[in-house]
């Protein structure tokens, strides 16, 4: 698998709030509008359990963990995109097993705050709170779209406390 790029390739997590030049990556992603945020399991399930399969048949690889991107705030539904960054951008739609479309789309380049987060995902809503704190407090201002990588894949036998997950926010840019 060719690594992602910096920030993106970090082998140790960023305990404190780290801001960065990140290239566009290309991705391949299910995309959803005003998906309800109850359902996300099954969104994240149905995604990830056949996407790199169905890349595999047209010889792109996943270069990076899976991925969610936002594009506005989740409050009952949010508009996202989950996937995977890939080494050869996707030039065709796919449809998975269950039933999702899957396109070609990007994690945009530019400057990039982002932090990691230790632990199981319900406690993301504070991590973003406080890097969102942390960036205010930088004089940065946040814009979206924002994301999460899923660092370490999750299994039914791991402890949640082990999980890692990225966050990035796209900054305004410095004049």
């Amino acid at each position: 698998m060719s690594p992602m790029p910096y920030p993106y390739d970090a082998v140790e997590p960023a305990r404190t709030c780290q801001v960065a030049e990140a290239p566009e990556v290309p991705t391949a992603v299910v995309i959803q509008q005003d998906f309800p945020m109850y359902d996300m399991p099954s969104l994240m399930d149905g995604t990830f359990a056949h996407l790199a399969e169905a890349l595999a048949a047209r010889g792109i690889r996943p270069i990076g963990p899976a991925f969610s991107l936002h594009h506005r705030a989740p409050v009952a539904t949010a508009d996202l995109e989950v996937g995977f960054p890939v080494d050869t951008p996707l030039t065709v739609d796919l449809e998975l097993p269950s039933g999702y479309e899957v396109t070609g789309s990007v994690i945009p380049g530019g400057r990039v705050g982002w932090i990691s987060h230790i632990g199981g995902y319900g406690g993301l809503a504070e991590k973003w709170g406080a890097f969102t704190e942390d960036l205010g407090e930088r004089k940065e201002q946040m814009t979206y779209p924002f994301w999460e990588l899923y660092v370490t894949e999750p299994h039914p036998d791991m402890n949640p406390a082990t999980l890692r997950t990225d966050l990035f926010s796209l900054l305004e840019p410095r004049s």
